[in-house]
């Protein structure tokens, strides 16, 4: 759980380094950080699961390293380790591709700067090695013909062009990354935001889950007055308050409770409403819980949980959630439920996908997953949302 004062690693940059085994990619990024980073050897396939390195650098802020493995590993596990290297592209704000000024073939690179452009990612393309080739300007031109792209020439060993990297790094950032807010434009300056924070026994023991500590930060930050309470001591709250809380932020498990306790003028929201637009689509939610009302007994739903946690009793995606749906739909409803990034790349096969709030994922891969379902048209939402439909409340739920 990260301090109130470090920036989560699902809220920073991500740069991906993508490219051929020993093309220079780990001493690129020990160039690029200053800082050793990745193991560098000669040995084809040195890096082997993505490495991922959260980090301040200047002039870029808070980042999220990648190291990949080269995605023209051949050996025995390079099936599997080039699926890894997709995984952290579809989650890369930016895609740096390092090619080496010593190899010949570019048709990989070409591949995979048409599948960035296809999800609208970035990319800056790196000429490392420079200083082993005499022929530089000739592989530009020729890289620059086929890759359409502006190549930077670097050499990872002297640090020659790194600092250029850097430069045309910050041209590529994203237009609105890190302006995003999770209360949008719900809040403003002394504004009372009542938060009720049922700790179930999912919250680690002594600490706030991340929704809820982001929540309290951003809004801290925007100078409201924040108050908290657990669910048994909202109405005791509301009595003691002299002015009603012009926002009340609650765990979507007990929206209909608090509902219904609620004063008339305050707006109601949850935490996990919050991050459906902060991380997601949430008109397509909205629409894609619509399908709650079609499901059948013969319906098949999947449940995508960000979280690799051990499950608890009474966990909201694989116990409550489901429940809920086969209350309202009959048991023969099948549910399946995956978790972490282990998310099936063909939908084909569901009716429904309900997405967690996805705090511990960067806007980037919550946004790729919700490609991959508008693309196979399966309807898409997630638990606040889906929970506000179940109980009745949807179009009393307020959202950015």
């Amino acid at each position: 759980m990260p301090e109130l004062n470090e920036t989560p690693s699902a809220n920073r940059l991500h740069i991906g380094i993508f490219g051929k085994t020993n093309s220079g990619k780990s001493s690129f990024i020990n160039a690029f950080t200053n800082q050793a980073v990745s193991i560098v050897a000669d040995v084809a396939g040195t890096t082997t699961d993505p490495v991922y390195k959260a980090m301040e650098l200047h002039p870029l802020g808070p980042c999220e390293i990648i190291d990949t493995a080269g995605f023209d590993d051949v050996s025995e596990l390079g099936e599997k380790r080039v699926e890894k290297t997709r995984l952290a592209a579809e989650k890369s704000d930016i895609a740096v591709i390092v090619i080496s000024a010593t190899q010949e073939d570019y048709e990989q690179e070409l591949s995979w700067c048409e599948y960035f452009k296809l999800h609208h990612t970035p990319v800056l393309i790196v000429l490392n090695k420079t200083d082993l080739s005499k022929k530089t300007d000739v592989i530009i031109e020729n890289l620059t013909k086929k890759l359409k792209e502006q190549i930077i020439p670097i050499s990872a060993k002297s640090g020659e062009g790194i600092q250029d990297v850097k430069t045309e790094m910050i041209r590529l950032i994203p237009e609105n990354h890190g302006q995003r807010l999770i209360t949008g434009n719900l809040v403003a300056k002394s504004d009372l935001v009542l938060l009720v924070m049922p700790q179930d026994i999912q919250a680690p023991k002594g600490r706030l889950i991340l929704p809820q500590v982001q929540t309290i930060r951003e809004l801290l930050d925007r100078q409201c007055m924040v108050m908290c309470v657990t669910t048994d001591q909202l109405e005791e709250a509301l009595r003691n308050l002299t002015v009603p809380p012009k926002l009340i932020i609650t765990d979507s498990q007990i929206f209909r409770y608090v509902f219904e306790h609620k004063p008339r003028n305050s707006m109601l929201t949850s935490f996990s409403v919050l991050f459906a637009a902060y991380k997601g689509d949430l008109p397509y939610y909205l629409e894609g819980a619509k399908m709650l009302d079609a499901l059948t007994g013969h319906s098949r739903v999947l449940i995508a949980e960000c979280c690799s946690h051990a499950p608890l009793e009474e966990d909201i995606g694989r116990v409550k959630l489901p429940r809920m749906l086969r209350k309202r739909v009959g048991e023969e409803l099948t549910v399946d439920i995956v978790s972490g990034t282990d998310f099936p790349e063909d939908l084909s096969d569901y009716d429904l996908i309900i997405q967690c709030g996805a705090c511990m994922f960067n806007r980037k891969y919550v946004m790729s997953r919700i490609d991959c379902a508008k693309k196979q048209s399966v309807p898409m939402t997630n638990y606040g949302v889906a929970i506000a439909h179940l109980t009745g409340i949807i179009e009393h739920i307020i959202a950015p």
